[in-house]
């Protein structure tokens, strides 16, 4: 019988890729991954930390204590290097409303419009975590870093995908397949290390 184990997000393109590195790297069906949406009264939860660590935390321990399961938790966002590492932990929000992601995206094209492309780095980072019902906590970073470009390229991924060049790459993260996407993107590192926590810590 496999372990439940919940991810705390409410945004669904997230929720699914984090089940797919989740269940690439530990196996189909070694565990069995349920979301927010499984839990139709679960509230909002205030993302109040000031780095991608202690918001990850907050989502982590709210669902653990919430549901009773082991929950993973992600946060995660660029860092542009002209906004001395903004949006940050506000990537989601950065042009005001939550989760608008052509805005966010337009905003951040704007503000660094007159920047030249030899100052226009940045990384994805993201914070992800392990909360176990009995109080244990592991917390694991991944990052990658590239170049923000001056317009959209590509329709897969989200957030801002369309306009961050992995260094070493020639597509964008949106023009991507989600397998070449996970291999080298902050998430997908961050994740695989988790998996390792993961397999350890859960029963099969």
């Amino acid at each position: 019988m496999s372990s439940r184990l919940l991810l705390a997000t409410a945004n669904p393109k997230k929720l699914v890729e984090l089940q797919r590195i989740l269940d690439n790297a530990l196996g189909s069906g070694r565990v069995d991954l349920v979301g927010l949406g499984d839990f139709p009264d679960y509230p909002d939860v205030p993302e109040t930390g000031l780095t991608f660590g202690e918001n990850a935390l907050i989502k982590a321990r709210e669902g653990a204590s919430r549901t009773g399961l082991p929950t993973v938790a992600d946060d995660s966002g660029l860092a542009v290097d002209a906004l001395n590492g903004m949006p940050g932990v506000f990537s989601a929000r950065w042009a005001g409303g939550h989760g608008d992601d052509q805005a966010n995206l337009d905003l951040v094209l704007a503000q660094i419009g007159d920047v030249p492309d030899e100052h226009r780095g940045g990384a994805f980072v993201c914070a992800a975590v392990l909360v176990l019902p009995n109080g244990r906590e592991h917390l694991v970073e991944g990052k990658q870093r590239g170049q923000i470009l001056r317009a959209r390229r590509g329709t897969g991924g989200f957030g801002y995908d369309p306009i961050f060049l992995g260094e070493g790459q020639s597509l964008t993260n949106a023009e991507l397949s989600p397998a070449e996407k996970d291999a080298i993107s902050h998430r997908g590192k961050a994740l695989r290390e988790l998996a390792k926590v993961i397999a350890k810590e859960l029963p099969r």
